[in-house]
């Protein structure tokens, strides 16, 4: 009962946590983790293994991929999934918060906790990403990209497998966060400011010649 406890705790967090950095990818694998067999997904959860939704989650993954790697582009595209990430992270949390057999009590304690932890992933993905878009050459986005794809595969891999390693990888997350996340705001705003000083300077204009 205990280890059943865990599981769906760490997969509660996991979902929120997930979502925030890339929902496809943790749809994906959750609905093929499901699919074949490998964990018994709470029943509200359970429509992730689909093939429709799996093709559809499957769909988006590839334009994101591409998408996440094109500078500029890719901060785009985190701001207009700041309306898509983080409440299919709560919503996803408050499914998986079934297996702690808690009633509606459960569902909104995920609700609350998946919202907030795909808040924080979101949130630090896109300031980390808008950083470094300040730089010119592509090859840190590929590099930051791929990175998050393999977080997300791999911390819902552990979350489920290995949930209190997860748990324990989650806190030193938000401890990060918290750490870095101040950091990464007064760089982007010093920044800002530098490029905002470039764009107003005046252009330099020649002597008018003596008559």
């Amino acid at each position: 009962m205990e280890s059943q406890t865990i599981q769906s705790i760490a997969l509660m967090l996991g979902a929120g946590w997930a979502s925030g950095l890339n929902l496809y990818a943790a749809m994906l694998v959750l609905g093929w983790m499901g699919a074949s067999g490998q964990v018994d997904l709470p029943q509200s959860l359970e429509i992730l293994s689909n093939p429709m939704v799996m093709g559809a989650a499957g769909l988006m993954f590839v334009v994101e991929f591409f998408t996440d790697k094109i500078p500029g582009l890719d901060s785009l595209w985190d701001a207009l999934h700041t309306f898509i990430r983080i409440p299919a992270g709560a919503l996803m949390a408050a499914g998986a918060a079934q297996g702690l057999d808690m009633g509606a009590a459960g569902e909104l304690v995920g609700l609350v906790l998946g919202g907030s932890l795909a808040t924080t992933s979101h949130v630090s993905k896109t300031s980390a990403r808008a950083l470094i878009n300040t730089s010119p050459e592509p090859v840190s986005n590929w590099t930051a990209s791929v990175t998050e794809d393999a977080a997300v595969i791999g911390g819902l891999w552990t979350a489920l497998n290995y949930p209190w390693l997860f748990v324990l990888l989650l806190a030193v997350f938000i401890l990060l966060a918290i750490w870095l996340l101040p950091k990464v705001w007064r760089l982007l705003k010093a920044a800002g400011t530098t490029l905002s000083g470039w764009l107003r300077k005046p252009a330099t204009t020649g002597t008018p010649p003596k008559t």
